[in-house]
């Protein structure tokens, strides 16, 4: 089994990046846990600044389900990797060493299921010794749309609250054989 590593985090996330690109105005928010962007992906951490422990983990296909109650939130999502250098990332002292590249097989999309617990411990607060632990695996895969596989209030509300997405457009509705003749004079002038 991989090993634990204190990441710094600033501001209430860190990421797992290719190349250390964090194209956040690409981000979806929508989860509260697992932010997808454009590249890579931003965790949402319950502290606002300090350290927390991550392992990190590249699969070649997918786990199996998650059976150890101890993780509070699974959630998993697509991750797009153009140059195929995906690590777990301080959003300010850059790539974690001693954690696992996260995209053995190159570039392409993987999946990343995001294990967390301990988020509502010290919400928005400041905590130098670790108190969130995060289990981070990836594996090849096309893409697809999240899944919430272990869900918490946290979750919950930032689904609640997330923005609208656009709905698609409705046909327009029939006209009634009046209407229609009078389009068909005014078309032909």
């Amino acid at each position: 089994m991989a090993t634990a590593h204190n990441v710094y985090v600033p501001e209430g996330t860190f990421g797992v990046l290719d190349a250390g690109e964090v194209p956040v105005q690409a981000a979806d928010w929508s989860n509260g846990l697992a932010v997808p962007m454009s590249e890579g992906a931003l965790i949402v951490t319950g502290i606002h600044t300090g350290a927390i422990r991550a392992t990190a983990t590249a699969l070649t296909g997918p786990p199996a389900a998650s059976t150890d109650a101890s993780w509070e939130e699974i959630v998993e999502v697509s991750v797009n990797v153009p140059t195929g250098f995906l690590r777990v990332e301080s959003l300010e002292q850059g790539p974690v060493d001693g954690l696992a590249p996260l995209s053995p097989a190159g570039p392409g999309w993987y999946r990343l299921r995001v294990h967390a617990r301990g988020r509502s411990i010290l919400p928005d607060k400041v905590s130098t010794e670790p108190v969130e632990d995060y289990l981070l695996v990836t594996w090849p895969a096309p893409q697809s749309d999240a899944d919430i596989i272990r869900s918490s209030d946290r979750i919950d509300h930032a689904l609640a609250h997330a923005p609208d997405m656009p709905k698609p457009q409705q046909p327009a509705p029939a006209r009634s054989p009046e209407q229609e003749a009078l389009r068909r004079r005014l078309l032909r002038g």
